[in-house]
């Protein structure tokens, strides 16, 4: 956190997480002024003498912001480090029990410009283990923040797997599901081009084929929610045409969604490009929480 308002509101969101899964809570504020000491092999930084009355004033201040989780009975450990926030960030995320990374946005819509080099942006593309992002206008909403999730599938190995995370915040909060199939086309849409002004025959089978793209996956998202959820995480499958980005932010406002749960393809150099095109995007112009999860190594 940075102890600016956008990274309270994200602090509001981990506490409710926390106590829902009786996790430990690590608030992390990076330091970055000044040279700085690493210490191996785990790459934390000490900071020179001159810096300590600093850091103790920091360390006071999240301490301070952390309260209301404390008070919440959840188990918080304060963290000050000293150096490069993404390095740092992503060190303290490395170990294999540490489950989510909560982050704060800053802008009107999650991020206003997501630029090369940001923070937040360098945590998206790199981190192992699923990023949650919370634009600053969202307020946490006392003990389940999330009552209607919108969970985003193209069927890839990584949609499951955030897909496997919306059910066990659904089974948390009793929340309904939206699991939503963007269907892309050659032409941008919407508007799709009108059947009626397409050769006869090219317009027909045109035609069939999208309704039976649409039957098809709006089958195979009913065959992923579990026979034991059907009643209990009450689930709709949604299934659109057009740019996947657009669809899930319109989706998103459609159904209200508390939170966005979205697969992520790999993050090495070549998928760098598929994580700009839509997910940077929802996550930049989303009012509500973005859950981005990786394929587990």
């Amino acid at each position: 956190m940075d102890l600016s308002e956008a990274s309270q509101h994200a602090l509001e969101q981990a506490t409710a997480i926390a106590g829902w899964y009786h996790a430990t809570l690590t608030v992390l504020y990076v330091h970055q002024s000044g040279p700085a000491i690493a210490l191996e092999p785990y790459g934390i930084n000490a900071a020179p003498d001159e810096e300590r009355a600093e850091i103790d004033r920091l360390r006071e201040a999240a301490r301070a912001v952390a309260a209301p989780a404390i008070e919440a009975n959840v188990q918080v450990d304060v963290v000050i480090d000293v150096g490069d926030a993404t390095r740092q960030i992503l060190v303290r995320a490395e170990p294999r029990d540490v489950g989510m990374i909560v982050m704060g946005t800053h802008g009107a819509g999650g991020f206003e410009h997501l630029v090369l080099g940001s923070v937040t942006e360098k945590v998206l593309r790199r981190a192992r283990c699923p990023v949650l992002t919370v634009p600053p206008r969202v307020h946490a909403a006392a003990g389940l923040p999330f009552r209607r999730i919108l969970c985003a599938i193209d069927f890839s190995d990584s949609s499951l797997s955030g897909l496997e995370w919306a059910w066990s915040l659904a089974q948390e909060s009793g929340a309904t599901v939206s699991l939503l199939h963007v269907i892309e086309w050659p032409w941008d849409e919407p508007p799709a081009p009108p059947f009626e002004k397409l050769p006869g025959v090219e317009g027909r089978k045109l035609a069939a084929f999208r309704q039976a793209a649409e039957a098809s996956s709006r089958q195979q998202l009913e065959s992923l929610v579990p026979d034991n959820l059907r009643h209990r995480c009450p689930s709709t499958p949604l299934v659109r045409h057009g740019k996947a980005h657009r669809e899930v932010l319109a989706a998103a406002a459609e159904t209200r969604a508390d939170v966005i749960v979205m697969g992520v393809h790999g993050r090495n150099v070549v998928d760098l490009t598929l994580f700009g095109s839509t997910t940077s995007q929802v996550v930049r112009h989303a009012s509500c929480p973005v859950l981005t999860v990786r394929t587990p190594r």
